[in-house]
């Protein structure tokens, strides 16, 4: 029913075309001029709010509703009695969508960092999706939405993402030792990540029912470093068994002497020890040095590994980038202010950054440090 630039509603109902809406106020702004008696429709999947001086004054649950003093008895005092319990309101009426939202997403937008046992510090990504409801109409309304009229997932899902995002960075730290055991422990983790994060969204009303981690990454990398690291244990497993085997076939041919005679039996007894010390020797003797190719020393493991290795290719450990001499580009010793090989000098990079908690010296662009962890 429509006066002079007034809308009086008689009828109130709300449906969520979009799928997307948490929340919708009638009318969306300002308050409306509510006829006394009118029909307030509440669908199963919704709740409604009436609101009265910005003030929650009653809630309604599915069915249909007659907004008078016998459902709402506070209108008694709120009705104006020179009008006769006839005159139109104004208020609003808040519909909450209580169905369960799927599928929002929540993720990392810059990598995070974390102490990982065996790889020292590296960066991480993650990314996932959660479900919510909301589980306290009022407190939504009051804590979260306030006077918008209409109130999306898109309005929520930004900021509850930054909320997940800033418990698993601590959940993390806390009950993971490394990202090598994370592939048996994704749903350990979402569910120790939910429970941390219930108080959070109950704060506003929120009920989170179900979150889901889809991955979590390292930079490229560290990513190559532990790849390299698992082909170097499959290929040192598979030349110990062709070892052990041809140790096991000499060591039956030495001890047949029909057909070849004992000349044969004899001779292979006395390769046997030879034999065996060179299949039982650790690689990194076996092989030797290599003069193609300078190397330097793992600051971790003490392996030898390409002098221009970011991230040592054993262990995984992030290397220091050696400065090299002007004129010979050979690499430098850390604090050199000479070159040991041609005495040229050299100007010297940025000083390390030393950390306030460990003491440790890191890179001059380290934001977090290397030993500890702790931001710089």
């Amino acid at each position: 029913m429509k006066g002079d630039n007034i809308i009086f509603l008689e009828v109130i109902e709300w449906f969520d075309d979009t799928g997307k809406e948490l929340l919708h106020r009638i009318p969306e702004k300002g308050s409306g001029e509510i006829k006394y008696g009118a029909q307030l429709i509440v669908r199963d999947s919704q709740a409604g709010v009436f609101f009265y001086k910005g003030k929650a004054i009653e809630a309604f649950g599915p069915g249909r509703h007659t907004l008078k003093t016998a459902n709402i008895p506070l209108l008694t005092k709120i009705a104006t009695i020179p009008w006769g319990m006839t005159s139109p309101l104004r208020a609003e009426v808040y519909f909450i969508n209580m169905k369960t939202f799927t599928n929002l997403k929540w993720g990392t937008r810059d990598p995070v960092a974390f102490k990982d046992s065996e790889l020292g510090l590296i960066r991480l990504r993650a990314f996932g999706v959660f479900n919510i409801r909301v589980v306290q109409p009022v407190l939504f309304i009051n804590r979260l939405v306030g006077t918008q009229g209409i109130y999306t997932t898109q309005d929520v899902e930004e900021y509850l993402s930054k909320v997940i995002v800033s418990r698993f960075n601590d959940y993390m730290g806390e009950n993971l030792d490394s990202i090598l055991n994370l592939p048996s422990r994704y749903d350990e983790i979402s569910d120790g990540l939910a429970e941390r994060l219930k108080k959070d969204f109950t704060h506003f009303g929120i009920g989170l029912t179900h979150l889901y981690i889809q991955s979590i990454t390292p930079p490229p990398e560290v990513q190559k470093a532990i790849d390299d690291r698992a082909r170097m244990e499959v290929f040192s497993d598979m030349n110990k068994l062709m070892q052990m085997k041809a140790a096991m076939a000499m060591e039956k041919a030495s001890e047949s002497e029909g057909g070849a005679g004992g000349g044969m039996g004899m001779g292979m007894g006395f390769m046997m020890p030879a034999m065996f010390s060179r299949y039982f020797t650790p690689d990194d003797q076996s092989k030797g040095p290599s003069p193609q190719q300078e190397q330097v020393k793992c600051m971790e493991c003490g392996r030898m590994i390409p002098p221009d290795s970011r991230f040592c290719p054993l262990c995984g450990h992030q290397q220091v980038v050696f400065d090299q001499c002007p004129k010979c580009n050979k690499n430098l010793p850390p604090n050199a202010r000479f070159c040991p090989r041609c005495g040229t000098p050299v100007n010297r990079a940025p000083e390390p950054k030393v950390c306030a908690k460990c003491g440790k010296e890191n890179l001059p662009e380290s934001v977090f440090c290397n030993n500890c962890g702790e931001k710089l």
